[in-house]
């Protein structure tokens, strides 16, 4: 037996399994020869596999979820004398018994739960490389574009949002430079422009100046410069025909739960 044959039958890639049966195989002096047989939906290829693992003196380790599938493998595979062995069925019928839960019977969970969070990390990376309008050419590629002078939150609201999957890239805005081009380019559903009232904005980047150990009577501060950038924030926004959210008195959720409901509507149509 130092080339034992396993076949791995899956409803989904059989990933699990064959981690399984490789750490099992571990455990002994054994070569194995494993063979995945993946996406498997109906019982004629289960009779299949049954008759090749008989000729070859082979071992079954599978991974269906739905029980019809999983009751026909163990009788054909009794009635033609092959092994088999049932990785996640016993499992599932135990957490089903403990917890009085009905299972989904949903091939490949796992795999879309790994998917769903590749696709957060992505959103974060994506979220971290275009902050702060490092690479304008993020704009053309982002789900979302926060728009608004400095201290409106856009980093902390980009980065929540990535937790949301969703790729966004935010642009400052300074009466000095000119917008990046890119952002006429894109849907302006797209497009949020972040708003803040004067004085708040004032308050914040005193405070700011302050953790810096800096003076807060910088033109940073300055409340005829806030004005100045925010009038230039509000043409920008303007030409553009953007949606604006007023973040003056809202937590960071609240602008994102508006955001969401954008784009989801916008998607919707």
């Amino acid at each position: 037996m130092s080339n034992q044959i396993v076949y791995v039958v899956s409803d989904s890639v059989g990933e699990t399994a064959d981690l399984v049966v490789r750490a099992a195989m571990g455990q002994f002096a054994l070569n194995p020869d494993i063979r995945r047989v993946p996406y498997v939906e109906d019982t004629s290829i289960l009779k299949e596999v049954i008759s090749i693992a008989k000729s070859n003196h082979a071992i079954i380790c599978y991974t269906l979820v739905k029980p019809n599938m999983r009751r026909y493998l163990v009788e054909e595979a009794e009635r033609e004398g092959v092994v088999i062995f049932d990785i996640i069925g016993p499992l599932i019928d135990k957490i089903q018994s403990v917890t009085n839960a009905t299972p989904r019977y949903e091939p490949g969970v796992v795999r879309k739960l790994d998917e769903d969070y590749f696709k957060k990390i992505e959103a974060i990376e994506f979220a971290v490389k275009y902050d702060d309008g490092r690479d304008p050419r993020g704009i053309l590629k982002a789900d979302i574009i926060l728009i608004g002078v400095s201290r409106t939150s856009k980093t902390p609201l980009s980065q929540y949002l990535a937790h949301k999957r969703l790729k966004v890239a935010n642009v400052p805005l300074v009466p000095e430079v000119d917008p990046p081009e890119e952002l006429y380019l894109v849907p302006k559903e797209k497009c949020f422009g972040l708003k803040i009232v004067p004085e708040k904005l004032n308050n914040i980047r005193k405070e700011r100046l302050k953790a810096l150990g800096l003076s807060d009577g910088a033109s940073y501060a300055n409340i005829e410069r806030i004005k100045e950038e925010l009038t230039h924030f509000e043409k920008v926004v303007d030409k553009i025909g953007c949606q604006i959210i007023d973040v003056s008195d809202k937590a960071i959720e609240e602008s994102a739960n508006i955001i969401l409901n954008a784009v989801q509507n916008y998607r919707s149509f």
